[in-house]
């Protein structure tokens, strides 16, 4: 039996659209068992009545794209999902499902695939390396695909820094909200992204959180991701005055983060507050970010 533990992911962080990704500590947990024959899935926790019981499964199609990958075939497999990651949220729960398929199985089957394999894998699978990159490796991590791989760069989150998320009752695909993405910006808008998105890393590498407030800012995706989201704008704004650093759409919503060193519950209470006098009811948490991503729990 194997175990894993993939934590919750936030990407984009506000201008690096695709390329910036956080981990968090909030889990989900990935058991696969051997047994004589057939599948047989579990879920308990989060999306334990939506998420598939069968084929579709994303935890069971990335351990059986490995299991091709490194040519192992088990006789059958049984799959015990614990999940505190909300499904469809932002947070990264798909990632966290291919990601702990990929290394459970990795590791069912002789431990072949390196870090890097595992993080090229995960990262075909679903689609871009910023949830996955941090997911696998923990901090906040810069992963960009180039040459044929995955390139990411690891940074370690400064002292104190935590986020508070507030996380509506309503789910946002992903593949959905990428479809309101146009498939051209302005270049004044390229170039105000590049720019945050440069002071961004270099504020979060010397740990200056003063500069978050502008570094966050971003013209690519969510002015139209948000549209979606009712009281958006004020919530950011109520963040803002009750001291958050920077506060954004994480990944692609519906969820907002705020990043903080202090006021931390006042900054969750009034973004509560602020969601819910629009309509919209939520449940807020502060979390630290992980600074170690997936790992093994257990291994027999």
């Amino acid at each position: 039996m194997i175990r894993v533990q993939v934590p919750a992911t936030t990407a984009n962080l506000g201008p690096g659209f695709d390329c910036l990704g956080m981990a968090l500590e909030l889990y989900n947990v990935v058991e696969i068992i051997p047994i004589p024959m057939g599948t047989v899935i579990e879920v308990s926790g989060e999306g334990s009545n939506e998420i598939p019981k069968d084929e579709h499964n994303m935890v069971y199609q990335a351990a059986q794209k490995v299991f091709r990958q490194v040519g192992y075939s088990p006789s059958g497999l049984k799959l015990r999902l614990a999940n505190q990651i909300p499904v469809a949220r932002g947070l990264g729960s798909s990632t966290s499902a291919i990601v702990g398929g990929v290394i459970a199985a990795n590791l069912l089957s002789g431990g072949k695939l390196s870090i890097k394999d595992i993080i090229s894998l995960a990262s075909s699978l679903e689609g871009h390396p910023d949830n996955v990159a941090p997911a696998v490796l923990g901090g906040i991590v810069v992963s960009v695909q180039a040459d044929g791989e995955v390139k990411c760069l690891k940074i370690k989150p400064p002292h104190g820094l935590k986020g508070v998320v507030a996380i509506p009752d309503f789910p946002m695909v992903t593949k959905v909200s990428r479809e309101m993405l146009p498939s051209q910006v302005p270049f004044q808008d390229a170039a105000f992204n590049v720019g945050r998105a440069a002071l961004l890393v270099a504020a979060l590498q010397q740990g200056d959180l003063s500069l978050l407030g502008a570094a966050m800012e971003d013209r690519l995706h969510q002015s139209m991701r948000s549209s979606m989201i009712p009281g958006f704008k004020k919530v950011l704004a109520a963040a803002k005055l009750a001291g958050a650093r920077g506060v954004t759409l994480s990944g692609a919503g519906p969820t907002v983060i705020a990043f903080a060193d202090s006021n931390l519950e006042l900054i969750a209470r009034v973004m509560g507050e602020t969601f819910r006098q629009n309509g919209v009811k939520c449940r807020v948490l502060v979390l630290k970010p992980s600074p170690v991503g997936a790992r093994a729990l257990e291994i027999k």
